[in-house]
């Protein structure tokens, strides 16, 4: 048996594509460690000419790897765990689940009793080694969770969460990434209608939002504190928070999340029947 590769992604749609760029991107992986399947395998032709290993034969991949990461649609889940359920080996391989909503209850019944199974929760940076993962397991070996948390580290920030968090998780980190870009958006209009060129206004928008988002991850500290750092008695930069807040901006992001947060709870109601999001 070839042993070359190290992780299979069974079902390279969106979410699959974008993790195995990003871990091959964070140098974590060669990109012909990788095995991606996808029935319609001439969709995913352009990643073979990367170097990635694209094939239709999901068994055969989970027989090549150690770590399996089943990423394909919710309604798809049940036949694709049942048809490689006999390839899965209990001391060999790590399933890790980005399926929205199947329950880790849900899926330790399609599979081998006492496989480690993880759920992952990541989003849409993982393509450029910037997303926030939350990560839930079935397992106790504590090599399983390192594993785990380290490979999605790889590719951003990882953290281990109960499980009873996961759906929430999907409105603060999934969904969240929406939130922030429509706030660099509205920055960037801000700064056209002070007079930038829309190009230099969605630049300077965007830097700045990496640079404050930074300064929160690199030094460990409360964006209060970095607020206060720029902020100066009867300056602008106190007048323009103010009138922000005057006009709801941090209540209405805090009803975006809990309204998303609800959304979704009732979008995933049902774990032992995943439902499409």
């Amino acid at each position: 048996m070839d042993k070359t590769a190290r992780l299979a992604i069974v079902g390279t749609g969106n979410i699959g594509r974008a993790m195995a760029l990003g871990l091959v991107q964070s140098g974590r992986f060669r990109a012909g460690e990788i095995i991606l399947t996808r029935r319609k395998v001439e969709r995913i032709a352009d990643l073979s000419a990367q170097g990635f290993r694209t094939q239709a034969d999901n068994r055969d991949a989970v027989r090549r790897a150690d770590l399996v990461v089943v990423a394909v649609e919710p309604l798809q889940l049940d036949q694709v765990l049942q048809e490689i359920r006999q390839d899965l080996e209990v001391a060999r391989h790590v399933l890790i689940s980005v399926v929205s909503g199947a329950s880790l209850h849900h899926l330790a019944r399609q599979v081998p009793a006492g496989l480690p199974i993880v759920r992952a929760m990541p989003n849409t940076g993982i393509a450029v080694g910037r997303s926030m993962t939350c990560l839930a397991t079935n397992s106790d070996r504590e090599d399983v969770r390192e594993k785990v948390v380290s490979l999605f580290d790889s590719v951003g920030r990882a953290l281990m969460i109960d499980e009873e968090l996961m759906t929430p998780a999907t409105a603060l980190g999934a969904c969240g990434v929406a939130f922030f870009l429509r706030a660099i958006r509205a920055a960037a209009q801000g700064g056209i209608e002070i007079g930038f060129h829309p190009e230099e206004a969605l630049a300077m928008a965007a830097q700045t939002a990496l640079g404050a988002a930074s300064l929160i991850l690199e030094r460990d500290r409360h964006p209060e504190r970095e607020i206060d750092s720029v902020t100066t008695p009867r300056g602008c930069t106190i007048a323009g928070l103010n009138e922000m807040e005057h006009q709801g901006f941090s209540s209405a992001m805090i009803k975006g999340i809990t309204t998303s947060a609800e959304k979704a709870r009732s979008l995933y109601a049902g774990p032992e029947s995943p439902r499409r999001p």
